[in-house]
């Protein structure tokens, strides 16, 4: 995947989002992936967005959203693993430790939002933060020794929207509330969990199958997704979209 072309770059972006004639700068959103093992297989969890969406109208992603600087503010249960901080840390754009956390969170907020699932620990949670009244209302206190960091992209220039984009995974056995209705937001209109290999063949963007490989490679070399993993990062560099290594 290295050295692309700007036809590999138009194919990522194709369906996503149309030119705009202005460079926008990207925004801070992060992701998250959710594993669960079943025998051999590893399962992950996706939903379809409504058709109506401006961004990635019909196409099965993973829940995520943009990035709110005020969620380095929520009190967490654990704080990343060290090896994960400094890999979040890294990179262009060099991020603060309150930013970094803040992405980290941000992954664990969308997927309660948009999938139902609150990820840490069963224990007196309060913020006042409204998109966490959630975790109060079910005592769950969010927790981020769990995340592992993924992979890393950023939209290309002249999109309508861009984004700089963290993927994080969790394993399904670190969710400690399911809530049967899903997510308060319903930006998602199905819930699927997929192995590996037929979510690489879903209603996917681009991205999301090179995320998935790239997932694949990194869980037959370390099943357990140990801290601290290679991280790959794709951008657009000189005109070339390249893939490189946190």
């Amino acid at each position: 995947m290295e050295g692309m072309t700007k036809a590999d770059v138009d194919k990522l972006d194709k369906g996503l989002a149309v030119r705009s004639g202005r460079a926008l700068r990207p925004r801070d959103a992060a992701t998250l992936i959710l594993l669960d093992r079943r025998g051999k297989d590893v399962l992950v969890l996706m939903g379809r967005r409504h058709a109506r969406h401006a961004f990635m109208p019909g196409k099965f992603v993973f829940p995520g959203g943009r990035t709110d600087p005020a969620d380095s503010r929520i009190s967490v249960g654990a704080p990343l693993r060290d090896e994960e901080e400094k890999k979040l840390v890294a990179g262009p754009g060099r991020a603060s430790a309150a930013r970094a956390r803040a992405i980290a969170l941000s992954a664990i907020r969308e997927t309660y939002e948009e999938a139902g699932l609150l990820i840490g620990r069963r224990g007196a949670f309060s913020t006042a933060k409204r998109d966490w009244q959630g975790f109060a209302e079910h005592g769950v206190i969010p927790s981020l020794d769990v995340l592992r960091f993924i992979a890393r992209a950023i939209t290309p220039p002249n999109r309508v929207r861009r984004f700089d984009t963290r993927f994080f995974s969790a394993w399904r056995h670190d969710v400690a509330v399911e809530l049967p209705g899903g997510g308060p937001t319903n930006e998602l209109e199905e819930l699927v969990w997929l192995p590996l290999a037929d979510a690489r063949k879903a209603d996917i963007p681009d991205i999301t199958g090179m995320i998935l490989e790239e997932l694949e490679g990194r869980l037959a070399d370390d099943p357990l997704l140990r801290p601290g993993g290679a991280v790959p990062f794709f951008r657009l560099v000189r005109n070339r979209f390249v893939r490189e290594v946190l």
